[in-house]
């Protein structure tokens, strides 16, 4: 499948900020399932951007501003040609060994409903780590309804279960927690998701992946009660949001902030 991504995102400040930093993991990469052919990132003439990669082999951009400035707009468009592989992850780099996704964080550390949703998940599988991920893939969407709006980017897993809805990035955060209690290595993932219904979304989306003995990462989209399929392009891991999130900025000065992101994930016959 030939995915098309356009994606404009605007900051605006009430004042003048001075100085903006933003750092953006949102070039996706090649990878067993998903080639890139082309990507454009569009920044302001007054910005400075450097490009390298974190921790996990994730691409960084580094967007700086050091002059007074109210508004800020960048603007991505690219195309991504993907296959389905059946959610099993292949050809991406692995900085770290499987266990080191065992670790929770501030965003993902359970509480007692977690840790209940990890134990029924395990109860109701055949006893292999594949569908016991399964299983908790469809244990935590049953207990997050999907509703947009009513949480935010420093939710917890535990707040999620708690209010009993939430967004993909809610989803995600409860999966990760759940199977690292039950002993199965799960990290965030952040990337695009071409939906035959809606093609123009307000934000990325958000899955997990499980290492499965065997297998390798398989990804689990919790919101979709699926494993990503071609219409998926992925592109940051971490442990939690934090470390996968598609923008993560500061400033100096500038007020207040209103944000408008405009995305739109179109889909077509891939290349011959």
């Amino acid at each position: 499948m030939l995915i098309q991504i356009r994606q404009e995102t605007t900051y605006r400040y009430a004042v003048a900020a001075n100085y903006s930093m933003q750092i953006l993991r949102a070039q996706p990469q090649d990878g067993a399932g998903q080639r890139v052919l082309s990507w454009r990132l569009s920044i302001p003439p007054f910005a400075r951007l450097t490009e390298g990669r974190d921790a996990y082999d994730n691409l960084l951009q580094t967007l700086y501003i050091d002059r007074p400035h109210s508004e800020i707009t960048l603007s991505i468009e690219g195309e991504v040609e993907t296959a389905d592989e059946h959610g099993v992850v292949r050809g991406v780099a692995e900085p770290f060994p499987p266990t080191f996704f065992l670790r929770q964080t501030e965003l993902t550390a359970p509480d007692g409903a977690v840790e209940a949703l990890a134990a029924s998940a395990r109860a109701a599988s055949d006893g292999t780590a594949l569908d016991l991920a399964h299983r908790l893939m469809e244990k935590v969407r049953e207990a997050v309804d999907y509703r947009i709006g009513e949480t935010h980017a420093a939710t917890t897993a535990a707040e999620a279960v708690g209010h009993g809805y939430g967004v993909c990035q809610d989803h995600t955060h409860v999966f990760c927690s759940a199977a690292r209690f039950a002993g199965l290595p799960a990290r965030y993932v952040s990337g695009y998701l071409w939906d035959d219904v809606d093609t123009e979304y307000e934000a990325s989306h958000a899955w997990a992946e499980a290492y499965i003995d065997g297998l390798g990462w398989v990804g689990f989209d919790v919101a979709n009660r699926i494993c990503p399929t071609d219409a998926h392009v992925r592109v940051a891991c971490g442990l939690d949001y934090l470390e996968a999130a598609p923008v993560r900025g500061l400033r100096r000065g500038g007020g207040e902030e209103t944000m408008e992101v405009r995305l739109r994930v179109d889909a077509g016959a891939a290349q011959q």
